[in-house]
């Protein structure tokens, strides 16, 4: 058995969570923020066979993009205003993946 951690941008966490109940996986899912723009992210942790983990990567590739998303610097301090640099334009989205061995499941 795997235990597959997947953090996901905010704007793909319900397409991800129908597809994975479409083709009959279960997860958990908690509210987490970080990353380089310090957004709202989704973790979805879903406990699957070992011959199911290739599902699972394949509903997340399908699922989760990336984009490009134009963001205004901001200084840490207010003396740095006028210091504020021109636009610039990063990756957002995708999955990061985790899959990690379960040594013992249990459920109560």
């Amino acid at each position: 058995m795997k235990l597959v951690f997947s953090i996901v941008n905010r704007d793909d966490r319900d397409a991800l969570r129908q597809a994975l109940m479409d083709e009959g996986f279960q997860a958990t899912v908690v509210s987490t923020t970080g990353g380089f723009l310090r957004e709202g992210n989704a973790t979805f942790m879903i406990g699957v066979d070992d011959d199911k983990v290739p599902a699972v990567m394949r509903i997340l590739k399908d699922t989760c993009h990336t984009r490009t998303r134009t963001v205004y610097p901001t200084p840490p301090l207010v003396e740095m205003a006028p210091l504020i640099s021109e636009p610039i334009e990063v990756q957002v989205g995708g999955a990061v993946v985790f899959v990690v061995p379960v040594d013992e499941y249990q459920r109560f």
